[in-house]
């Protein structure tokens, strides 16, 4: 645990008990405070009565009288599309609002660290998508190469549960659009930036206000790095506004897809090959092709960026190529379930909105493509010029058919569930075709959460094949 500083005798109320709000309880205690803690949910409330923590109830006129501050959890809208009322009486009473994402930046470094050789990094990933993946992948390259690393934040544990790091030791966090937008404190040694496309923009504003989240991790503590998608019109923007120039080796832009050219410090991939480039000459070059956990061109973007994470923690081209080449991948991100008769049964419940579906069809040539479910805003626009890979669609969720007019003249079948789904994809896929969930849509409207789809697939294929 990461024991808050700064708080001993004070009074804190955290609002969301949760996984990251209990953390946050949880550590101030440990750091002094006296916790002020609420969630509207009874089972949260009770979870917290188990470990000694009495509820207040925040709601109640004059109940932030005295705190300190009050620390929220991601997923409580603090703005947008309206202010928690928690929030708003915090405001008017004048009480300062952050998040555990702030505690952690603020709480981190101690004295000790004056006696360390090497003191501990932090390494923070942020992002439309591929996220999760640049941190585990971030993370898996320091443990191949004998470096201490933890991973926290939106992915692995809750950043004030990991352990106090130690010499030469990195931290890795994973951080939502949710988490950057509140933080108190953001500063990161090294930050990266994978992309944007629309994503949560009734909690942002808009897509503007999504971007100004992200930016956030950048501009308020200042990165000692920073590592920036450019492949679109907001990662050249916030590249531009944090170089001084273009040999400004500080930053370092990758791209999937083009070459990038310069003297600038240059990761990217093309053709299945990441190439660095450093002062206008080539440095390094691998192969990715045969990674099996790193299929296709967005996830060649992902190691462009954990390669470049890497290169800036002194890390040389062959320990990090030998790392890629044994990661695994995660689980509902492009994760191979099965393979039979020819036909690979591939997992990519992670891609909710149309830009992550996109890039996971960008990725095979031939599939059986299961799709649908809680529609985004914003529509399918990306993936249009993918659909070409497309033998057949097979629909699902509670809004099937509306979802399937979106799909024009694509070869297609409402089925409405994953059952029905599997089993049709299954029956008429052919040798060299792959059997794709990448439902373009939120899970909401079926199940509780992307995993819960992704495992639901898991079961029906295992159960089609008899595995």
């Amino acid at each position: 645990m990461i024991p808050v500083r700064g708080v001993e005798g004070q009074r804190l109320a955290v609002l969301g008990l949760g996984r990251s709000g209990l953390s946050a309880a949880r550590a101030l205690r440990a750091g002094g405070a006296e916790v002020l803690a609420w969630d509207d949910n009874e089972a949260a409330r009770a979870a917290a009565e188990a470990e000694g923590f009495v509820p207040v109830d925040l709601t109640r006129a004059g109940a932030l009288e005295g705190a300190a501050a009050l620390i929220v959890s991601p997923g409580i809208p603090h703005l947008y599309p309206a202010p928690n009322r928690v929030v708003a009486a915090a405001w008017a009473a004048g009480v300062p609002v952050d998040n555990d994402i702030g505690l952690f930046f603020r709480s981190l470094a101690t004295p000790d660290w004056d006696r360390l050789e090497a003191t501990p990094k932090v390494i923070a990933v942020t992002g439309s998508n591929g996220k999760s993946t640049t941190s585990a992948l971030i993370h898996h390259v320091l443990e191949s190469a004998g470096r201490p690393s933890q991973l926290a934040g939106n992915i692995g544990r809750g950043v004030l549960d990991i352990d106090p790091p130690g010499e030469g030791a990195a931290v890795v966090l994973e951080l939502s659009s949710y988490q950057t937008d509140l933080a108190r404190a953001l500063t990161p040694d090294i930050a990266v930036f994978t992309n944007l496309s629309p994503d949560h923009l009734d909690r942002h504003g808009g897509r503007g206000g999504y971007f100004a989240a992200k930016r956030r991790l950048f501009a308020e503590g200042g990165p000692d790095r920073a590592i920036i998608g450019v492949d679109e019109p907001e990662g050249m923007f916030l590249a531009n506004q944090l170089a001084e120039g273009a040999a400004d080796d500080r930053v370092i832009r990758i791209s999937s897809g083009q070459k990038l050219s310069g003297p600038g410090w240059l990761v990217f991939a093309r053709k299945g090959f990441l190439t660095e480039w450093r002062k206008g000459r080539q440095v390094a070059s691998i192969d990715l092709r045969a990674i099996a956990g790193l299929p296709g061109a967005h996830n060649h973007q992902n190691a462009c960026a954990a390669y470049a994470v890497a290169r800036c923690l002194g890390l040389g081209p062959k320990q990090i190529e030998e790392a890629l080449a044994s990661f695994a991948g995660l689980p509902h991100r492009s994760q191979l379930v099965a393979e039979a008769g020819g036909v690979r049964f591939v997992n990519d419940s992670k891609a909710t909105n149309a830009a992550s579906a996109a890039m996971a069809l960008a990725a095979f040539p031939k599939i059986r493509w299961i799709c649908g479910g809680l529609e985004k805003e914003g529509g399918l626009g990306p993936l249009l010029p993918y659909l070409g890979n497309v033998s057949r669609a097979y629909v699902i969720g509670r809004e099937a058919a509306a979802f399937a007019l979106h799909l024009k003249d694509i070869p297609h079948e409402v089925c409405g569930t994953m059952e029905a789904a599997v089993a049709r994809a299954a029956d008429e896929a052919e040798p060299g075709e792959v059997v794709l969930l990448a439902p373009a849509a939120a899970s909401f409207d079926q199940y509780d959460s992307f995993e819960r789809r992704g495992e639901d697939f898991i079961a029906r294929v295992q159960a089609r094949l008899g595995a």
